[in-house]
């Protein structure tokens, strides 16, 4: 569309503004356009909360067109979990409804003095008021703003009272039950006094030779319903993982103590299937709706609705939080939909305050494994920062730092940002794949686990490692892409359809390598935004925690099993030679040049982050 939205809270403004070449040819859309947004504009030592903040709401290329998976937007932020360089992104359809009404992406800047809104609609922006939505839970913001604007095509992005009192793992909610979930955006957001966002389009999206769109695209549908597996994803979409990660000795249970859940069948997608679930719904264009929708049918939590539960989900809050049957991980989903929670962060969370009260760490927590109510108080308690709840929303990390010792040993972090749902103890290309994220731990951009089950579990060869660095730049490149990575994950979906889709919406004819090319660019950018916030980090924030490998596995079959700290370091080597890092994780001036980011060179030297040449 060519055009970006510039709006600042506090001097109550927007400017329209094109795309730059640069923008485009470089870095393509997405969390590509993230990245170099805010290494230009979000300077070192800019806080999260700060009004030199920025959040950028991007879409990219793909967002919109005729093919699957393709609606998709993508947000980036200074994180308040990290405080370095964070994104995530959501489905649903908001950035169609974006795109359509005019905007490639929005840059949101500077903070309001009172709760608004952001109505984008038909190539108008405004800042509305939003002071009769402020309190409101996330979905229930949603149907208010819908109601109001009498559109209940009208796509939001909005926050609950977490985002509102900025708890540091806030989440943002869109279209009921799609969450841009991690590194705490929502909080951000909530710094700024934006409730919500409003998209509502109706304008043509471009597109440079629109029959071999849809050719391409009819295809990889047909390509889609044929799979076999696209049969089961609907009827469980990622639920199907909970036994086959209990079965793999990967499943999260009591904080990450142990890797196999006794009640596993109780949560799982067979348990959600044939208890509570009523219907399926689907992202925009998607050939494999993965979207369950779950109804609790009895008990005290008879009505509950929600959009889920998902993997993550179920594992984080399930079996991590040892509760007891589906219905309470429905419950729980909905809660930290509602208050706008991350459930893999809030699950982490509270899994490991409740080993610290359980180890004498922490007091004031009245809650146990299992204890569902007690659970659901202490989310509540989180969410609105009352009482210990008020601590426990910074996040792991930074309890762990003010408890010190023991609990610094087990809280499952990397970077700042909660570990998710694979127990990675007997994983070593899992446990790297964490370990170098970067937004912290997070499986988005290196789902490795299964190439250590293909290979051996306990191996710490040199092709893991090669395995990593290419995850990584593909499943960044969905991102920066900004579409679905999941048909091709789960149905292996050829990556040239990709290739060919870009080339029939866009006109530049680009090779898959040049593609990923690009992310392999965009990844050291984001590697240099960190090393700009913290110029004297090494390999050690490049670790997993001390747990996985000091503590063997208490059971299953690999029973005594731990992370080998030789093993690890020479994969992180591997991994480092790989990238064009040197033994500290720290780009070469000789790579940075090669991927066109010498300009990231001066700053970083000045700042004392001593670049290699080669």
């Amino acid at each position: 569309m060519n055009k970006v939205a510039r709006i600042d809270l506090t001097k109550r403004s927007i400017r329209v503004q094109e795309l730059t070449d640069e923008l485009v040819l470089d870095y393509i859309g997405g969390r590509g356009w993230g990245a170099k947004i805010l290494w230009d504009e979000v300077p070192k030592g800019v806080g999260p909360f700060s009004p030199d903040n920025k959040v950028v709401v991007a879409t990219g290329p793909l967002t919109g067109t005729y093919f699957t998976g393709t609606g998709k937007t993508a947000l980036s932020s200074k994180s308040p979990m990290t405080g370095a360089y964070g994104d995530s992104n959501v489905g649903g359809r908001f950035g169609v409804e974006l795109k359509q009404a005019g905007f490639d992406a929005l840059i949101i800047e500077g903070v309001s003095d009172v709760p608004v809104y952001i109505k984008v609609f038909d190539g108008e922006v405004s800042i509305e008021g939003a002071d009769h939505l402020w309190g409101l839970g996330s979905i229930e913001a949603e149907e208010a703003l819908k109601r109001e604007l009498n559109d209940r095509s009208a796509s939001c992005l909005t926050i609950g009272p977490a985002g509102e009192n900025m708890v540091y793992f806030a989440s943002i909610t869109s279209d009921f039950g799609r969450q841009a979930g991690r590194t705490g955006i929502g909080a951000v957001l909530g710094s700024k006094k934006v409730k919500a966002i409003v998209a509502l389009g109706s304008m043509d999206i471009p597109i440079c030779d629109v029959e071999s769109m849809i050719e391409v695209a009819r295809e990889a549908y047909e390509y889609c319903f044929k799979s076999e597996g696209q049969r089961a994803w609907i009827r469980q979409g990622t639920m199907q993982l909970i036994l086959w990660s209990n079965e793999n000795s990967a499943l999260p249970t009591r904080n990450m103590s142990e890797a196999i859940y006794e009640k596993a069948d109780m949560i799982s997608g067979d348990a959600m299937e044939s208890r509570v679930k009523i219907g399926n719904h689907g992202c925009f264009g998607c050939a494999m709706p993965c979207g369950q929708i779950s109804k609790v049918k009895e008990g005290k939590f008879a009505g509950t609705v929600v959009e889920g539960p998902e993997y993550e989900t179920a594992a984080m809050i399930g079996s991590n939080c040892a509760l007891n049957s589906i219905e309470e991980v429905v419950k729980l989903n909905r809660l930290c939909d509602e208050l706008g929670l991350d459930t893999i962060s809030t699950g982490s969370v509270v899994a490991f305050a409740i080993e610290c009260k359980r180890k004498g760490l922490l007091k004031g927590v009245e809650a146990d494994f299992g204890d569902v109510d007690g659970i659901i108080r202490l989310v509540e308690d989180i969410a609105y920062r009352r009482g210990i709840g008020d601590l426990l929303a910074q996040g792991t990390k930074r309890v762990a730092e003010k408890l010190g010792g023991e609990a610094v040993r087990i809280a499952m972090q990397v970077k700042g940002l909660e570990i998710s749902a694979y127990e990675s103890r007997a994983a070593p290309a899992m446990a790297l794949a964490y370990g170098t994220c970067d937004i912290g731990a997070h499986h988005n951009r290196a789902w490795a686990i299964t190439y250590d089950i293909k290979v051996g579990r306990t191996l710490y060869t040199p092709d893991k490692a090669k395995w990593v660095v290419y995850l990584q730049h593909v499943r960044s490149l969905f991102d920066i892409l900004t579409c679905c990575r999941l048909p091709w994950v789960e149905l292996s979906l050829p990556l040239t359809y990709y290739e060919r889709l870009y080339r029939a919406v866009t006109g530049i004819d680009r090779k898959l390598n040049d593609l990923l090319l690009v992310a392999e660019r965009v990844y050291n950018l984001t590697r240099c935004i960190w090393l700009r916030e913290y110029p004297h980090m090494d390999r050690s924030s490049d670790y997993p925690p001390p747990r996985w490998f000091e503590e063997g596995l208490p059971s299953g079959p690999f029973k005594g099993v731990k992370l080998d700290r030789e093993g690890y370091e020479r994969l992180l080597d591997e991994y480092y030679k790989l990238r064009g890092w040197d033994r500290n994780g720290r780009p070469t001036k000789f790579e940075l040049r090669s991927l066109g980011l010498g300009f990231v060179i001066e700053e970083l030297e000045r700042l004392g982050a001593n670049l290699s040449e080669s």
